[in-house]
């Protein structure tokens, strides 16, 4: 891949002892899993022919009085998730090397081209958009422009092409993003965009707003976001970029899926920390993603994790996980780990990130309502005939009107007792 080479990550027995903190092994372990290299992979070696087992420390401090054998299938549990996370980075490392093969599924995608054909239902009776819009969702220095511009650069033959998003460099000074923003991928293509929104706030209220307006009526390219939360002041600046930007038609897009983006730096902060302001970032992520405008059917957001290059991969994990079971999504399928890299393994993570993204969202789409179709037909049809027959009736009125006045002659009325002296002589 023009030169790159594949540097798999490996665990040191310090990285490992961080994420025992979360997911401590039982003491009376004789062997713990451990990680060695094989080929240049990295596997998991257990020491035994059965996984050894996770203990959960929550279930003595809460006190329920669970028996032991739900306590072990619990932990067995989390210890399997804990697992599929860890060997997900494995299995990234080896796909990689069909890196170009999966680009090309995702290249190759049109709005339907993914719908599954069940109950008997073809792809003619679906709503298909025109362009798929994934919208993207996330608190402040998230990511959101910076994930934009490696999506972008993922499927750009011009790998020395000038970012399309703008990034904020210092997000504890300005907002970032003020209006939503189109990034149609690749940027020749119309079969899918990415929008990229103003980040979620503290305020719980003003993100199911802004969430529920988006998702309720559409995304619109350049359109200003404003909060009730927004000051004064900070609302003459965005009235000032409006000014700037002018006047645009833009056409609103109906939102088909949600990609969600933290920052695993922050995450992982905020669950290490006691301190009410670094815990309030989980409960923001928490209470925006539960939000039930954000969900399609059963389908959940897809979640993004960013900033990992500057964590280690015992972290990493810790954070896939931790996240998962905190919103109740599979943290290996549904949880995505994209760093600020550029080597084919990140390549591959925002592959399969789009196409699991694009596939919810074919699976998705509205059914065409054909019944008020008809109906609104019929409708229509009824009253251009009823507006016909009252024309019909009121032109027809009107000439019998004008047939009637003009044959109607008034009898003469003579006073003969009156003009009797004309021919008598009296």
């Amino acid at each position: 891949m023009g030169g790159e080479t594949i540097t798999h990550p490996s665990f040191s027995s310090e990285e490992e002892s961080l994420v025992d903190k979360d997911f401590p092994f039982p003491s009376g372990s004789s062997q713990n899993p451990t990680l060695v290299r094989d080929k240049s992979r990295m596997k998991i070696e257990d020491g035994k022919n059965e996984a050894d087992r996770l203990s959960f420390e929550k279930f003595d401090q809460a006190g329920f009085g669970y028996s032991s054998s739900l306590e072990e299938a619990y932990n067995n549990r989390i210890h399997k998730v804990y697992k599929e996370v860890l060997e997900s980075y494995d299995q990234l490392w080896v796909r990689s090397r069909n890196l170009s093969d999966a680009k090309c599924k995702v290249l190759s995608y049109v709005p339907g081209a993914w719908i599954e054909n069940a109950g008997g239902v073809k792809l003619s009776d679906y709503d298909v958009p025109e362009t798929t819009s994934l919208l993207l969702i996330g608190p402040k220095g998230c990511g959101k422009s910076s994930l934009v511009n490696r999506i972008s650069r993922a499927f750009e033959d011009d790998k020395f092409a000038p970012q399309r998003a703008q990034v904020s460099y210092n997000s504890s000074v300005e907002d970032g993003t003020y209006y939503l923003q189109e990034y149609m991928i690749p940027r020749d293509s119309a079969s899918f965009c990415l929008y990229d929104s103003r980040s979620l706030c503290n305020d719980a209220s003003d993100n199911n707003n802004m969430i529920k307006r988006w998702m309720k009526k559409g995304v619109c390219n350049r359109e200003l976001v404003f909060r009730k939360s927004d000051d004064a002041s900070l609302k003459r600046r965005i009235k000032c970029k409006r000014r700037e930007l002018g006047w645009q038609s833009c056409k609103t897009r109906t939102v088909n899926f949600v990609i969600f983006v933290v920052d695993g730096v922050t995450v992982l902060k905020s669950m290490e920390s006691d301190d009410p302001a670094d815990v309030q970032y989980l409960q923001m992520i928490t209470s925006a993603f539960k939000c039930p405008y954000l969900s399609f059917k059963d389908d959940k957001p897809v979640l993004v994790i960013t900033h990992g290059d500057l964590l280690s991969i015992a972290d990493r994990v810790r954070v896939r996980v931790h996240l998962g079971e905190l919103l109740g999504i599979p943290p290996a399928k549904q949880i995505f780990d994209i760093p600020e890299s550029h080597d084919p393994v990140t390549e591959l993570s925002i592959v399969d990130m789009l196409r699991y993204s694009l596939e919810h969202a074919d699976r998705n789409l509205p059914h065409k309502n054909w019944v008020m179709e008809k109906v609104q037909k019929a409708s229509l049809s009824t009253c251009i005939y009823l507006l016909a027959m009252i024309g019909i009736a009121l032109v027809a009125a009107y000439i019998r009107h004008l047939n009637t006045r003009h044959a109607y002659k008034p009898k003469l009325h003579i006073d003969w007792r009156a003009i009797r002296h004309m021919w008598l002589d009296e």
